[in-house]
């Protein structure tokens, strides 16, 4: 399985789909001088890793190694960036990895992404897949950039946060495991430590009288796929050139002379390391491949039919082709409003469409008609007035009926505002909703595109001008008649008013004593006559009633004056208001979806043929945009990418069915 997974990643990999469809692969993670770059030389036999002081793995490197069985077979390496270009001198590698890096990254310290893959077939080394990340470190040193850390850790978690990746978290056994930078980031994505599994690196290297027991049998900090003990080559052995095969019969001679290593001889070592990691990561293999298959099978289906959509103009009938675009996108529009949903739109988990406009009606317009107070801006003082104007000189026994029909019209014609207010927001919905029906197929047009939108608005805007002329005569169809015979309406009947009548008066209250100015003076009867009251009197008027009678248009009616009146209009104004209230929150979005919604909706396929459908302008709106012909290639090699995937994926489902059935 390890080998048809490489092939399927090397199909992958140069079109990037190896990202999206998250592939099994085992990612080695450890802080700088933890010896991560002896085990992976270890595993693979040869020296062919760039050695220096503070980040020299600047790209993440894949590595594929693949079993060469047979006497007598050399080594050799491949880069996927120089295919079919072998390397059979490992010292070529480590110099064409620093090349190579330096072409991306520069010469600094930067960081890259993009992971170099290669390929290492040797007798010697196990089917398996690992990805070398750059060092985790803690503080920049040298010219580091200062925020060289960060950097570093935002590239791990770019690979194993993602579910299929194993990680290989590689400590060094003569540093407390609870400092140990590899097994913390590990945690943040594998918090249950189920596909973690741990290196201990230098157990021979420890303080004399010092083991590493504990960690290695999982009692400290346990992981589901264990830990792993190794004794690497030192600096010492590797500037005296030991061989990586001397080097593994060193360590089996120390693990097992040591007391408490040799019983646990069995699972440490690095050879017994590489074939965990081979075990591990087949059986994630198996258990992933019908995922991979529904994953690769969804993006090739996806592929196809963009593809489709990047079909070259000139082979079609161009009439037919536009034809064709402005009717799908006129019914697009009207199933987006009539809650025709794509899948794409029930996973994006948000309303749209119709449903912003029914939101629009009834969560926000509805709010804000709720929200006006019947009697705001209105003082008592002012109803006062009102009332008193409307009855001229006469005595106001009841509540004027023209003071009711003012008052309570001032305060109905607020009405228009949010009435307005929702025309327009239903307007800017119908105008990005257009925007959202645009077809996949219209994205290349980029002419084509803007020309139906272009259409799309002016028959928005055309709607638009019906649409508040409508609204404003709703409200002032409730201005020009106060029905106060409304059903609803608790306004007084005439029995009411008789019963009102009848009523006994409450007793009078003894008179004040008259002052100067009182009642019983001549001051006293003119200072109470209204604004109309004789500007003209006798010339001999005495003088200070001629003052009060030219002081009489200033007159205001005292705050305890029709008390009881003032109790009475109120209610009436509130309760007709709201029966205002009830007829507008009723009436607008009616309107709204008669003059604006449905009547775009029912002219819109209308309208675009008329406006695009010309012979002359199909060249003009079939014109593609500058970066098409690089889009179609690319998702031709996508297509081809996808679809060797998909055969290898049959072939990984085949082998593992014929292995079951040997076994069995």
């Amino acid at each position: 399985l390890v080998p048809l997974l490489h092939r399927l990643q090397d199909a992958l990999v140069a079109t990037g789909l190896h990202v999206a469809l998250d592939l099994p692969q085992v990612a080695v993670v450890g802080a700088q001088s933890v010896g991560k770059s002896s085990v992976l030389e270890s595993l693979v036999g040869r020296d062919f890793l760039p050695r220096g002081v503070g980040i020299v793995t600047r790209r993440p490197l894949i590595l594929h190694l693949k079993n060469l069985p047979g006497p007598g077979v050399k080594s050799w390496g491949e880069f996927a960036h120089l295919p079919g270009q072998r390397f059979e001198n490992f010292d070529s590698i480590r110099q064409e990895i620093d090349r190579e890096t330096e072409r991306v990254c520069g010469p600094n310290k930067n960081l890259s992404k993009d992971a170099i893959i290669l390929r290492i077939s040797s007798p010697h080394v196990v089917d398996l897949t690992l990805i070398d990340l750059p060092g985790l470190t803690t503080v920049p040193v040298g010219d580091q950039p200062v925020d060289i850390s960060q950097k570093i850790r935002d590239l791990v978690l770019h690979y194993i946060r993602k579910p299929n990746c194993l990680i290989m978290a590689v400590s060094a056994a003569n540093v407390d495991i609870a400092n140990s930078d590899a097994l913390r980031i590990a945690r943040e994505v594998d918090p249950q430590g189920n596909r973690t599994i741990g290196v201990l690196t230098k157990i021979d290297i420890m303080d004399e009288g010092t083991h590493c027991m504990e960690v290695l049998e999982g009692k400290m900090y346990p992981l589901k796929l264990g830990y792993v003990g190794v004794v690497c080559r030192s600096q010492k052995d590797t500037s005296q050139g030991l061989a990586f095969k001397d080097a593994q019969q060193k360590e089996k001679e120390y693990l097992t002379n040591h007391p408490m290593y040799r019983r646990l001889m069995p699972r440490c070592g690095t050879q017994y390391l590489a074939k965990v990691l081979n075990a591990v990561l087949i059986r994630k293999v198996k258990d992933e491949l019908p995922e991979l298959k529904n994953r690769i099978m969804t993006m090739l289906t996806r592929t196809e039919t963009e593809l489709a959509g990047y079909e070259d103009a000139g082979d079609a009938d161009q009439g037919a082709m536009i034809l064709h675009l402005l009717s799908k996108y006129a019914r697009n529009f009207a199933d987006a409003i009539d809650g025709k949903l794509s899948p794409d739109d029930v996973t994006h988990g948000q309303i749209t469409g119709g449903a912003r406009i029914h939101y629009v009606f009834h969560d926000v317009f509805a709010k804000n008609m709720m929200k006006i107070n019947a009697l705001e801006g209105l003082s008592d003082q002012e109803i006062r007035v009102v009332m008193r104007n409307a009855v001229g000189p006469r005595a106001c026994l009841f509540v004027p009926e023209a003071a009711f029909e003012i008052l309570v019209k001032k305060q109905i014609a607020r009405f228009e505002t949010p009435a307005t207010q929702c025309v327009e927001m239903v307007f800017m919905e119908l105008l990005n909703l257009a925007a959202k029906c645009d077809l996949p197929e219209m994205t290349r047009f980029v002419r084509l595109r803007n020309m139906v939108l272009e259409v799309v608005q002016k028959v928005l805007r055309n709607c638009l001008e019906p649409t508040n002329r409508m609204i404003s005569n709703l409200v002032q169809i409730e201005l020009a008649y106060i029905n106060t015979s409304h059903p609803d309406f608790n306004g007084f009947s005439r029995p009411q008013a008789q019963q009102q009548r009848a009523e006994p008066p409450p007793k009078a209250e003894e008179p004040p004593e008259e002052s100067a100015n009182g009642p019983g003076s001549a001051l006293g009867i003119f200072s109470s006559l209204m604004p109309f009251g004789q500007k003209r009197l006798p010339d001999d008027t005495p003088a200070e009633v001629t003052a009060a009678v030219r002081s009489a248009p200033s007159f205001q009616p005292s705050a305890t004056e029709g008390s009881r009146e003032l109790t009475i209009i109120k209610n009436l104004i509130c309760s007709y208001f709201d029966i205002c209230r009830k007829n507008i929150m009723d009436s607008v979005p009616k309107a709204i979806m008669y003059f604006l919604v449905n009547t775009s909706k029912d002219v819109m396929q209308k309208e675009l043929i008329s406006q695009l459908y010309n012979e002359e302008k199909f060249a003009d709106l079939l014109t593609e945009a500058h970066d098409i012909p690089a889009r179609r290639q690319r998702c031709r090699e996508h297509l081809k990418a996808l679809k060797n995937a998909f055969s290898l994926i049959n072939q990984m489902r085949d082998n593992q069915m014929t292995s079951g059935a040997a076994m069995g």
